[in-house]
């Protein structure tokens, strides 16, 4: 992510000058035009809007907590003390594809610079004497062979390129992302090409967790605590 969102600085040397100071490298995630913020010097990449994703963090958190400090204990005594290790393990693994899903770069394309927009638009240009210079917007879609098939791609009128197949804007981020799924606001982050596995073993890590916790709660309720047999057997004495 660092080294994709990096512009080297130009200096120039004045005739007056010995000695010329360069200035500081201007990162290219620090002038970004989509809807992102970043982190850790561009190295953690999120949408705006994470509030959700916060809240996912708070959910999965206390529904752990309360798991492991009122259910483990019990469950390691009387069952196996592998119940909070598997537990644990499986904690670690959701939480670590959660920050992996929501801090990468899902794929973003860059956009065109303003010197190959306009050479997209001079290639369309309209070859009429009469009025020299008139031209038309880009066309919506463009046809290209790729291994001897057609493939239509379309135009993106914001980044100013012709998107690759299974590519998107995504409208909350401002970003054409390459084999982009959908904008997950659970995770704070688009779904797409670089991302997409670490999402799919966030959800399955995630529901595995959730089974294991429930199992682990209803062995619980139904396993008698020591206190339980004391009340029974006074019950009955």
């Amino acid at each position: 992510m660092k080294d994709r969102f990096y512009v080297p600085a130009v200096c120039t040397e004045s005739s007056t000058k010995i000695q010329t100071k360069m200035p500081k490298n201007v990162r290219k995630w620090e002038v970004f035009p989509g809807k992102n913020k970043f982190c850790c010097n561009g190295r953690i990449m999120m949408a705006r809007q994470t509030g959700i994703f916060y809240f996912t963090c708070t959910l999965i958190f206390v529904t752990s907590g309360l798991f492991f400090g009122f259910d483990c204990p019990y469950l390691a005594v009387y069952v196996t003390p592998a119940i909070p290790a598997v537990g644990g393990a499986l904690f670690l693994f959701v939480m670590a594809t959660l920050f992996r899903t929501s801090f990468s770069d899902p794929g973003v394309i860059p956009r065109a610079s303003p010197d190959e927009a306009a050479d997209i638009e001079r290639l369309i240009e309209l070859p009429n004497a009469a009025s020299p210079g008139t031209y038309r917007p880009p066309p919506r879609t463009k046809e290209v062979v790729i291994k001897g098939q057609v493939v239509k791609l379309k135009y993106c009128f914001t980044c100013k390129i012709f998107r690759p197949p299974r590519a998107s804007h995504c409208s909350l981020c401002d970003n054409c992302v390459e084999r982009f799924d959908h904008h997950c606001p659970w995770v704070g982050n688009c779904v797409g090409k670089r991302n997409y596995r670490y999402f799919y073993l966030f959800i399955l890590s995630l529901s595995i967790l959730c089974i294991y916790i429930f199992a682990c709660v209803l062995t619980h309720l139904i396993l008698p605590s020591p206190r339980r047999l004391v009340i029974l057997l006074l019950c009955f004495h």
